[in-house]
């Protein structure tokens, strides 16, 4: 069975500003529909595909999507599906929301998007929010590595900050979304050190050679383990992400040097990622 540990709930009309509708272009060769409809994600996923969804909040960035949306969307089909709250700790409220959508909606982990939302994650003026995710069991998926919205901070989305937060908060669970590209090794330095950070390979096949680079050194640093299958649906499939995964894994390499696993990397696609974040 594989688990798909990020994937959206965007209804693109409602969730984003102009702008950020404009500069998702740069995502992809031109602007596309980021509207997700569930039909349409199952159809390019393997059956019994059990699916993490988030929506995600930085008003900065003109992104905001609310989680009754996503409790709703996932309360739909709860035997596939498994809704995050999202929080932008930089807005007002925040720590309402937070009770909100754990409490009351029951959504079971959390979505953060530092640099879209433009905060430091690493300071301690977070630390209630952590708190409050180690003591509840509510893993956190945040964003790491590049991104196409010109507002948002890239220094905020290096994996290096996530060190500190796990150095304080041992017990939280926490997944670097796709491996912090291009900031690859600062990650891989991250999930290495501390046992419930894991780092998801998502939105990753389209560029493979940084993606063959990346599962190079995860492979030299000896940390299949901690790497967790992920889509980033909409902006890519469960399908095209497994066979792209696949892909990579028969390139024969450089001349010198071992080939990439190929048993590891079937490994990560079928990995119990629900038991490793608490979900199961």
């Amino acid at each position: 069975m594989i688990t798909d540990v990020h994937s959206h709930l965007f209804r693109h009309a409602h969730d984003f500003d102009d702008t950020f509708r404009a500069e998702s272009a740069r995502a992809h060769a031109g602007e596309v529909d980021l509207t997700v409809r569930y039909e349409e994600y199952a159809a390019t996923a393997p059956p019994g595909t059990r699916t993490i969804v988030v929506g995600g909040k930085a008003r900065r960035s003109g992104l905001w999507v609310d989680d009754a949306a996503v409790a709703a969307y996932v309360a739909r089909r709860p035997e596939q599906l498994i809704g995050y709250l999202a929080l932008d700790p930089t807005q007002p409220g925040w720590q309402d929301e937070l009770r909100h959508g754990h409490q009351e909606l029951g959504l079971r982990g959390i979505k953060l998007m530092p640099m879209y939302a433009g905060f430091d994650p690493a300071d301690p003026v977070y630390d209630p929010l952590y708190a409050y995710a180690e003591q509840h069991g509510l893993p956190l998926l945040v964003h790491t590595g590049t991104t196409f919205v010109s507002q948002a901070r890239l220094e905020y989305a290096m994996p290096r900050h996530l060190d500190e937060v796990a150095i304080r908060h041992p017990g939280l669970r926490m997944v670097l979304a796709h491996l912090g590209h291009p900031f690859e090794g600062e990650c891989i330095a991250v999930i290495r050190k501390h046992r419930h950070v894991y780092a998801d390979v998502s939105a990753l096949h389209y560029r493979p050679f940084q993606l063959w680079h990346s599962l190079r050194l995860v492979q030299d640093y000896g940390v299949w383990d901690k790497l967790l299958f992920g889509s980033d649906y909409p902006f890519t499939t469960v399908d095209d992400s497994v066979e792209g995964l696949r892909r990579i894994a028969r390139i024969p390499g450089i001349p010198g040097l071992d080939p990439l696993d190929q048993d590891a990397v079937e490994a990560l696609l079928h990995r119990p990622s629900l038991d490793l974040l608490g979900l199961s």
